[in-house]
């Protein structure tokens, strides 16, 4: 069996591989955006015309919410400069926690029903029976369903949505980079700007929490965030690939 070493550096190697055929993947998808650009552009003119000859004079009508969008794209992200966490993690100015975890019990199946967990963002405990599925959200799903994630070994992102238009697409982006088993979620009553979770195995029966908490968000949170992501990715009490 490798050792849990020979496991992290797996997974670099993967990020890494990973990462690599995303960028090839937005070269490819902006050579086609720019075939299309134009048409999009002549089709939206046209639509705008043909509103505003067919528009009445009512101006009592409701207004469309421009500018919700939560994850924004176009964000960037410095390349990868510390990989070890204890490092990245002093010099994002972040902290890290870690607990035995709560015990899971039973599978909740009443979405309704409360729980209270010891950490905000969570980071182990009791949960619904159906997990949430790996991806980015621009609303906060149901907090037990997230837990379920992390016991299969997910690392959840969170960022407070308040954030400046500019650095949560820069999460966003950071995501995109490496989303494999990945969430990013926003989470707007936790005291960090930004934080990531997850749920280790060892030891057995219930394993331990582990949470990367930064009060403010900078540059340097996103190597904090990928070198948590390295540790603890695939390490839940009940894995799923």
């Amino acid at each position: 069996m490798a050792s849990r070493k020979e496991q992290k550096e797996q997974l670099r190697r993967e990020r890494e591989e990973r990462e690599a055929a995303a960028r090839a993947s937005a070269r490819r998808k902006r050579l086609v955006g720019y075939a299309a650009g134009a048409a999009v552009v002549i089709l939206a003119l046209a639509v705008a015309a043909f509103v505003l000859m067919s528009g009445d004079d009512d101006k009592g009508g409701g207004s469309t919410n421009a500018g919700a969008d939560v994850l924004p794209d176009g964000g960037q992200v410095p390349a990868q400069q510390i990989t070890d966490l204890g490092e990245a993690v002093t010099a994002a100015s972040c902290e890290l926690k870690s607990e035995k975890a709560a015990p899971a019990g039973e599978h909740i199946t009443d979405i309704a029903e409360t729980v209270e967990y010891p950490t905000d963002p969570p980071t182990s405990g009791r949960h619904l029976d159906i997990p949430e599925e790996d991806g980015a959200f621009e609303a906060a799903p149901d907090a037990k369903r997230l837990v379920h994630t992390l016991e299969h070994g997910r690392i959840i992102i969170w960022f407070q949505s308040s954030l400046p238009e500019q650095q949560r697409a820069n999460l966003k982006a950071l995501f995109d980079e490496d989303e494999y088993q990945v969430l990013l979620v926003p989470d707007d009553t936790m005291p960090y700007q930004v934080a990531a979770t997850a749920w280790n195995r060892e030891p057995e029966p219930v394993g331990t929490g582990r949470l990367l908490g930064c009060d403010t968000y900078n540059d340097k949170v996103f190597d904090a965030i990928r070198a948590f992501k390295d540790e603890h990715r695939s390490n839940g009490p009940e894995p799923v690939p």
